[in-house]
């Protein structure tokens, strides 16, 4: 099984600039062990279970609860049965269909 979570996370009670805060996230992410990929509009995890992208989620919010009053949060799911490395196969397939295009 692969599920593509999608999400951005951040405080909105720290001003304008919260980069310190999301630093936090990727870290939690990162050692995660998940494969991910951080967007500037957010972030890319792919994990074997819903369960354990929730986990990731849950953990990523618990690195701003101590400090952080107001923390905002969206999330999408891909889930796929019988399949992994979605991640980058879905990326490779883009730029495969391009390249044919250009030919």
């Amino acid at each position: 099984m692969s599920v593509l979570l999608e999400f951005a996370m951040f405080p909105t009670d720290k001003g304008e600039s919260v980069s310190k805060y999301v630093s936090r996230i990727i870290e939690e992410i990162r050692d995660s062990g998940f494969d991910y990929r951080l967007t500037p509009m957010g972030t890319v995890v792919e994990t074997d279970s819903f369960v354990e992208a929730t986990a990731v989620m849950n953990r990523c919010y618990d690195a701003l609860a101590d400090d952080c009053t107001r923390v905002y949060c969206s999330a999408k799911f891909d889930v796929r049965k019988a399949k992994s490395g979605r991640m980058s196969k879905k990326i490779e397939s883009i730029e495969n269909h391009i390249g044919n295009v250009n030919k």
